[in-house]
């Protein structure tokens, strides 16, 4: 077993599809290093680039340090990860790559829980672009609900209330309901001269997943200057996200004070945060919602530790908490120039 005393390291990964970000760190939770490149989702950019990223975000995380030998564990939090032959795949080309003598991975809600809860057992609930919720109990049982891609689910994302966004203004356009402030700001943002054209832009012109999540900022302003079909539009989509919180707690026996992280961009926005925190509360009343603790890509770290069987005390947590405003604050290695 390794101790805080020893030299060795771990390093986690947060694989999306647009970004990999690796933190290394020593066996007491300092961070030694950390990097960023390009997206490691392999359903999204290929194996190949995926293998990639992934080793240029390792070589900038340990860039500065440059230890002896390789970290002691790595834990991979993967974007696109859903099966256990996805999970294959990450572990051969990470296992190829050498990352670590001791490698594991897994889909990238896990860290995210792992990281918001700093390793206790509770809940992770998901609200960026797309939407998702996971749970871990005491007996280290999982579930996993919602993360059903965009065509299916995605309830309560920023993609979906960029969709329920345009379809209130096409709704209002016709007479089916009332008129709503969101009409000239999202034919604005939209570039449309008519209404009209709206349908057009959505099907024949193929408006993208990211420019419909696009639009989720405009629906929560409209909101908090009182708009009803967008504040309509906010309700229904915290509720959606409460259902999965749920379906969750339920399926793992979570009951009482359980813990819930709210995670992803839409918590930024106090409105939709009070919103499904309150929707939440109604379905689970001793629940406790409450922004991370810990980012994801430290949720992977803080996993590795344990694949590598070093006890993750407070004091190693703290010193975590306290590296997260350097790792939110951009700063990276660089790879020397070729």
């Amino acid at each position: 077993m390794l101790t805080q005393d020893d030299q060795q390291t771990i390093i986690g990964f947060d694989g999306g599809g647009t970004s990999t970000r690796a933190a290394l760190l020593s066996a007491r939770g300092e961070l030694l290093g950390h990097g960023t490149s390009g997206g490691s989702n392999f359903q999204a950019v290929g194996v190949e680039m995926a293998r990639r990223n992934i080793a240029e975000a390792r070589a900038l995380a340990i860039a500065d340090p440059d230890p002896a030998a390789p970290p002691a564990a790595a834990f991979l939090g993967m974007a696109g990860v859903v099966s256990e032959r996805d999970r294959e795949t990450i572990l051969s080309l990470a296992t190829k790559l050498e990352i670590a003598r001791t490698i594991d991975a897994d889909h990238d809600i896990r860290i995210a829980l792992a990281g918001g809860l700093a390793g206790e057992p509770g809940i992770a609930l998901i609200a960026g672009t797309g939407s998702s919720c996971y749970g871990r109990n005491i007996a280290g049982e999982s579930w996993r609900a919602g993360g059903w891609g965009h065509l299916l689910d995605d309830l309560g994302s920023g993609y979906w209330l960029g969709l329920q966004g345009m379809i209130a203004i096409a709704r209002a356009a016709d007479g089916r309901s009332i008129g709503t402030s969101l009409t000239p700001h999202l034919t604005n943002a939209l570039g449309l001269e008519r209404i009209d054209d709206l349908s057009r832009l959505v099907g024949h012109d193929g408006l993208s997943r990211a420019d419909i999540a696009a639009l989720a900022p405009l629906v929560l302003e409209a909101a908090g200057d009182g708009d009803a079909p967008a504040s309509d539009i906010l309700e229904r989509g915290a509720g959606e996200l409460a259902i999965m919180v749920h379906a969750v707690a339920t399926r793992l026996g979570m009951v009482g004070a359980v813990r819930i992280a709210l995670i992803g961009g839409l918590f930024s926005d106090r409105i939709y945060a009070r919103m499904v925190a309150g929707a939440i509360a109604r379905r689970l009343p001793e629940a406790i919602a409450a922004p991370p603790i810990l980012p994801p890509v430290l949720g992977a770290a803080l996993l590795a530790m344990q694949l590598a069987d070093i006890p993750v005390t407070p004091e190693i947590i703290e010193r975590m908490r306290a590296a997260v405003p350097i790792l939110a604050g951009g700063k990276r290695n660089a790879l020397p120039a070729s």
